[in-house]
């Protein structure tokens, strides 16, 4: 079942599914593949009084850490330099508390 409301244009889409064996279910193909989800993802199953909603979770650690990866080859820094960078800021924090006290 298919519908799209007029005011939000957000398609509603209805699947069958059936609840297996240890209270397994299997996400429809159309569905996986819309929300690019993949084995191992997490989703969220949000109750509402008798309401179900399944919900994928991005986790925002991998996707953070892939961006801080990608920027440090872009920029040809390493782990090393980074905690350096690190040890300096906590520092110049620590005088600037010891400047404000």
């Amino acid at each position: 079942m298919t519908s799209t409301s007029e005011n939000t244009n957000v398609e509603m889409r209805a699947f069958p599914i059936r609840l297996q064996k240890e209270g397994q279910i299997i996400i429809p193909q159309a569905v996986q593949d819309y929300l690019s989800l993949t084995e191992g993802d997490t989703l969220i199953l949000l109750q509402i009084g008798d309401l179900v909603l399944l919900t994928p979770k991005q986790p925002q650690v991998p996707q953070l850490a892939d961006k801080i990866a990608t920027l440090m080859e872009n920029v040809g820094l390493d782990l090393s330099d980074l905690l350096e960078g690190l040890e300096i800021e906590r520092e110049a924090i620590w005088q600037e508390r010891q400047q404000n006290a």
